[in-house]
């Protein structure tokens, strides 16, 4: 019998927006959409603030600066 081991990355290497989503695309090629809803200081914000982003931690979160905000990918998965 064989046996393989799934290697699963919680690290974020793409993130863009639709009109009600914020996509990722994680390093292991997982793409993840999560509502906008989940937070409103994304949903309410410009575009140019959802823009402004930075990966931190290698990928294992996301800082948006003139939001004052913080997302880890662990917590969307």
């Amino acid at each position: 019998m064989n046996t393989f081991t799934i290697s699963k990355s919680n690290c974020a290497t793409e993130l863009w927006f639709s009109q009600d989503k914020m996509h990722l695309v994680l390093d292991d090629g997982r793409e993840l959409a999560v509502p906008l809803d989940w937070f409103p200081a994304l949903r309410d914000a410009t575009s140019e603030q959802r823009k402004n982003f930075r990966f931190i931690g290698g990928g294992e979160g996301i800082h948006w600066e003139d939001l004052d905000l913080d997302v880890l990918v662990e917590g969307l998965l």
